[in-house]
């Protein structure tokens, strides 16, 4: 049961990537909306069955193991494409979002150690669901920030191709761009606020590096925000921010994890 309910979500979210891609490369796909809604609709079923497969897995609780972490955010972040999607249609994002999806799901589900969820206070549950919330809405935000960076060289060079016409104007993927990020701070200072307010003992639970990691990625999204406020800032300076903050977050929320789980086989809270 478990394992049909996760071949499903990823033969789904590999068709509907294939769906999204076709018109990004092929000349004669002139009508990319009508291959992108049931795209969509197969990509809801995929993330549908994804989060189907966590709850069953893991036992309806939340499980922040390496692997299974990964999966959860691969999970909400697909989800979060769906939305994205529906107000400003995007397709090159779920042919970067949803093969990921896949990818973690099938590791989690097939390759991943088994894992017991360790049991949280409910104040913690909301700490850590709010900042699994913002790492998914700042992951769009840098493949946003890659979009961009792509747009912003092909038009330079003048190589316009099939894949460049479906993509937004540019215009259009830098107000997304930043309208992510200033969600995301929003919710990555939530998070920060309720982790100072809910965890007890920082040193204990190895959370010293988290918060410093998190903080310092909070400083160059606020930094980044401030800039585009006050001095405009904008294209390469954004995107390179933008990836220098998600790169940050990234340690902050799985460096460790890895390196604990992964390399030295320690269980971590």
């Amino acid at each position: 049961m478990f394992a049909a309910l996760s071949i499903f979500a990823i033969a789904c979210y590999l068709l509907a990537s294939g769906l999204l891609a076709w018109p990004l490369f092929d000349s004669r796909a002139t009508v990319p909306v009508r291959v992108a809604r049931p795209a969509l609709v197969i990509a809801t079923f995929a993330v549908l069955a994804h989060a189907a497969w966590l709850l069953a897995a893991h036992r309806g609780a939340l499980d922040l193991h390496f692997f299974a972490a990964l999966s959860l955010v691969a999970c909400v972040v697909s989800a979060l494409t769906l939305v994205v999607n529906l107000t400003r249609p995007v397709m090159a994002l779920g042919v970067i979002v949803f093969p990921l999806s896949a990818l973690l799901l099938l590791v989690d589900s097939f390759f991943a150690p088994a894992t017991v969820p360790i049991s949280m206070d409910w104040h913690i549950k909301l700490h850590v669901t709010v900042a699994l919330l913002a790492f998914s809405v700042l992951s769009i935000a840098a493949a946003m920030a890659i979009l961009l960076a792509i747009q912003e060289k092909a038009l330079r060079h003048r190589h316009i191709g099939p894949w460049l016409s479906a993509l937004p104007p540019l215009t259009l993927t830098e107000s997304l761009l930043f309208r992510l990020i200033g969600a995301g701070f929003a919710l990555l200072t939530v998070a920060l606020l309720t982790g100072i307010l809910f965890v007890n003992n920082l040193f204990g639970q190895h959370l010293v590096h988290k918060t410093v990691l998190s903080i310092i990625a909070w400083l160059v999204f606020g930094a980044l925000l401030y800039g585009r406020w006050r001095h405009g800032w904008r294209g390469r300076s954004a995107v390179n921010l933008t990836l220098i903050g998600m790169s940050v977050l990234v340690l902050a929320f799985f460096g460790s994890k890895f390196v604990l789980e992964v390399i030295l086989h320690r269980a971590v809270d």
